[in-house]
């Protein structure tokens, strides 16, 4: 079993990596806005305080999410966990590290997906969906056959995510910068840090992810 962290700034594949793992290895993703919205409708008591600290419009601490992830790993025996959203800070990289350690996990392997933020911010504000059936396109790298017709469902549905432009992707890419970059040299010096190009293409990426794992 083998557990990791995907690291990288907005929009650098972390997701769609996430899912090949989980598909092609039976890997499992914590997603910390998945865990907290299911945990708010889970009725159980950590469920509980999550509801109550979202229905007041606060911030879920850093405690109740490593609840959270407890819950998940505890007792599990499958493909390993890879932790997505989480830790984004220093504090939250140690208080995982002690949870994984009274829990008896290891973290086998941090790998950042490096990208050029230029690149980054026209890979992201060109991006849309189909509204219908989900199909991702992009204006320049890949565009509809037919303008505003999706070529998987045929629906005129086209979706753009409010915050994918570039002024709201500057703003992300300074919080990423500022409070999950330093993780990095973190991770670095416990000698658990791989790099891979995040912008190159989504099997290459794939490719030297599945390479690094497998020398664990």
């Amino acid at each position: 079993m083998v557990n990791i962290i995907l690291l990288g700034p907005p929009g650098a594949g972390k997701g769609t990596q996430a899912k090949r793992l989980v598909d092609g290895r039976g890997m499992v993703q914590l997603s910390t806005g998945d865990m907290l919205r299911e945990a708010k409708t889970s009725g159980t008591e950590m469920g509980n305080r999550v509801a109550e600290v979202m229905a007041k419009g606060q911030l879920v601490t850093d405690e109740i999410v490593i609840g959270l992830i407890e819950e998940k790993i505890t007792g599990h025996a499958g493909g390993g966990f890879i932790f997505d959203g989480f830790p984004r800070t220093l504090p939250q990289a140690d208080a995982l590290g002690a949870l994984l350690a009274r829990t008896g996990q290891t973290l086998d392997a941090v790998i950042e997906m490096r990208v050029d933020d230029t690149a980054l911010v026209s890979r992201i504000t060109g991006r849309y969906t189909c509204g219908s059936c989900g199909a991702v396109y992009h204006d320049a790298t890949k565009p509809t056959a037919k303008a505003g017709v999706c070529d998987v469902c045929g629906s005129t549905e086209m979706v753009r995510r409010a915050d994918d432009n570039e002024d709201a992707l500057k703003q992300r890419l300074m919080e990423y910068y500022k409070k999950t970059s330093p993780l990095i040299g973190y991770y670095y010096a416990k000698g658990k840090l791989s790099s891979v190009d995040g912008l190159a293409e989504m099997d290459a990426v794939g490719a030297a992810i599945a390479s690094v794992l497998d020398k664990r």
